[in-house]
C-alpha cells in the first residue's frame, strides 16, 4: 500500500478520531485544507446497520443533487428507433443496440451510468458479468430502466446519482466538488442523507445508519455526528 504524502499527513494530524463533527464544519474543514491539487470530489461513506446479505434489506435507489456533481456524467443507452435517437439528443455519449454491445462485450467501458429500455434488457443482462462487478447494471428501482431514456439521460446528466449498499454494509457518495460553495454542498449531503433514510427497508431493525463519514478524494475521513445530519 502507497505511503501517503506530507501533505495529507499534515491535514491528518488535524482531525480528531474521537470527535463528531457537523456536517458544515466538515465540509468547511476539507474546502480549506485540500490534499490534492486538483478540483477534488467529496463523498459521504455510510456504515448501514442493516444485513447486507439479506435481499429483502437491500438499499438501492437514486437521488437528484440540487447542485449537480460537479463532473461531466458519460451516459450509454441500450435502445433502438427513436428512443435512442432521442437520447442521443438529450445528451447520450452512446445509443445503440447490437453495436454498443459488441462494443461494450469488447472491452470498452469509458461511461459512467447505463441506461436500457425494457425491450432492449433482454440482451443487456448477458453483459451481467461486466456491468455488474461495475455497479452499471441497469436497474427499474434507479430509473435505469426505462421507456423514456432521453429523460433519464438528462436527470443523470443534471446530477442525478445512482446509490448501494455494497457487501460490507457500506454506501459511498460523491456529492460535489471541493470548488462548490459551502452552502451547495450542505444541500447535496442533505438530499443524498434524505434519500438514504427513505430507502430504508421495511425489514430493517435496530440502529440503520452507524457512522457517517465525509472525507475528499485524496483527503482524510471526518466522522459526522448523525443526529446533526439529519438536521443539516
Amino acid at each position: 500500500m502507497a505511503k501517503h504524502g506530507k501533505k495529507y499527513r499534515a491535514v491528518k494530524k488535524q482531525v480528531s478520531v474521537e470527535k463528531l463533527y457537523g456536517v458544515e464544519e466538515a465540509i468547511q474543514f476539507l474546502q480549506n485544507n485540500p490534499t490534492a491539487n486538483f478540483d477534488e470530489t467529496l463523498e459521504v461513506a455510510l456504515r448501514m446497520g442493516v444485513d447486507p446479505t439479506k435481499s429483502d434489506q437491500a438499499i438501492r435507489s437514486t437521488v437528484a443533487l440540487p447542485h449537480g456533481t460537479g463532473k461531466d456524467v458519460r451516459v450509454i443507452v441500450f435502445a433502438t428507433g427513436e428512443a435512442a435517437e432521442a437520447a442521443r439528443a438529450a445528451g447520450a455519449l452512446e445509443a445503440g443496440y447490437e453495436d454498443l454491445m459488441e462494443k461494450v462485450t469488447g472491452g470498452w467501458m469509458d461511461f459512467d451510468v447505463v441506461i436500457a429500455t425494457p425491450d432492449a434488457m433482454k440482451e443487456v443482462r448477458k453483459l451481467g458479468k461486466v456491468l455488474g462487478p461495475r455497479g452499471l447494471m441497469p436497474n427499474p428501482k434507479t430509473g435505469t430502466v426505462t421507456d423514456d431514456p432521453a429523460t433519464a439521460v438528462q436527470q443523470f446528466k443534471a446530477g442525478r446519482v445512482e446509490f448501494r449498499m455494497d457487501r460490507n454494509g457500506n454506501i459511498i457518495v460523491p456529492f460535489g466538488k471541493r470548488s462548490f460553495t459551502t452552502e451547495a454542498l450542505v444541500e447535496n449531503f442533505r438530499a443524498v442523507y434524505e434519500a438514504i433514510l427513505s430507502a430504508k427497508p421495511a425489514s430493517a431493525k435496530g440502529v440503520y445508519i452507524k457512522r457517517c463519514t465525509i472525507a475528499s478524494t485524496m483527503g482524510p475521513g471526518l466522522h459526522v455526528d448523525v443526529k446533526e445530519a439529519v438536521a443539516a
